[in-house]
């Protein structure tokens, strides 16, 4: 347990920190998995909107440090190729 101020201080910043990374990871993962779903209904136009929302999205957090920007970049390309997939189908 932190026993000086500063040691006690730096506990407090972790905590809250670590609870606002883990809300934005939750964040980019809700919107990687609506594009997901618009891919397994079919549905191109909604995929579409998806990914060009959750692109800038997970741009954002790979910047933050939140995720790694490899892990954004494949991300990104996992999509982007599942709607592509759509469209040719379509």
């Amino acid at each position: 347990m932190a026993n000086s101020p500063s040691a006690k201080k730096r506990a407090k910043q972790a905590l809250k920190r670590n609870s606002h990374n883990a809300s934005q990871r939750s964040m980019v993962r809700t919107y990687i998995k609506n594009v997901v779903k618009a891919v397994a209904a079919k549905d191109l136009e909604k995929a579409q909107a998806a990914y060009v929302l959750a692109v800038p999205v997970i741009d954002r957090m790979a910047d933050k440090g939140i995720i790694h920007k490899n892990k954004a970049a494949r991300h990104k390309s996992r999509l982007n190729a599942h709607v592509k997939a759509l469209s040719i189908a379509a």
